[in-house]
């Protein structure tokens, strides 16, 4: 038995999301969607957010272009123009504890994440910053995810897992992975594991050196 938190990054996608959001109405399932805020301009984007959050979904920030990881940002106006613009587009949509993901560059644990604007802004905002620890790379191998999240998903009690409704392929295979997970004791449920929220409400109640680069004092004249 083990403990399943299942979230899905990059969208809202046109023709994939609306199948995902299917899969886990038909099995009671809730999730968190970390929404690229540009993406939300789409009327049609936009509307499967709204009917995601309308299902009982979470809709969580994953900046505004997902292009550059922060920490490698030199620009002092990132969290603004990322995150900020991102928070304004999920408008009410957002969850009260006003989740953000940053993005890896590749599922990348470490100070590419954030710098020292970026969680500055994220205290002052009130922001919660929820990281991972499972990223299977449905992204780069969209049939054969399955079996290394099965295999991370055994290895912690609590697993907090990384998909991306996005058209490679991968969701095609999301309910072989539920069945499967299911057949093998998880119990799923939509909040995160402490360990994986090291800012919650504005307030760093984990460490997080690990994840925020020198960037800005690097380029101090």
């Amino acid at each position: 038995m083990y403990d399943l938190t299942l979230t899905f990054d990059n969208g809202p996608d046109p023709v994939v999301t609306p199948r995902v959001l299917d899969i886990l109405d038909a099995r009671g399932l809730k999730t968190t969607f970390f929404v690229i805020g540009e993406k939300l301009a789409d009327p049609e984007r936009r509307a499967l957010a709204v009917r995601a959050h309308g299902e009982g979904h979470w809709i969580g920030n994953h900046t505004f272009t997902h292009s550059i990881p922060l920490g490698e940002q030199p620009d002092r106006d990132a969290a603004r123009n990322e995150i900020g613009r991102t928070q304004a587009a999920i408008g009410d949509l957002a969850h009260p504890q006003r989740w953000f993901r940053p993005f890896g560059g590749g599922g990348n644990l470490d100070a590419r994440l954030l710098k020292p604007s970026v969680v500055d802004h994220l205290v002052r905002n009130a922001h919660s910053c929820v990281l991972w620890n499972a990223i299977p790379r449905d992204w780069d191998d969209p049939d054969g995810w399955i079996e290394r999240a099965l295999d991370q998903c055994s290895r912690q009690p609590w697993t907090l897992l990384v998909l991306h409704d996005l058209p490679t392929g991968a969701m095609d295979h999301l309910e072989r992975f539920l069945d499967r997970a299911d057949a093998n004791g998880a119990r799923f449920r939509q909040d995160f594991p402490p360990q994986c929220v090291p800012i919650r409400n504005g307030e760093i109640v984990l460490s997080i050196q690990d994840y925020v680069s020198c960037i800005e004092e690097s380029n101090r004249p």
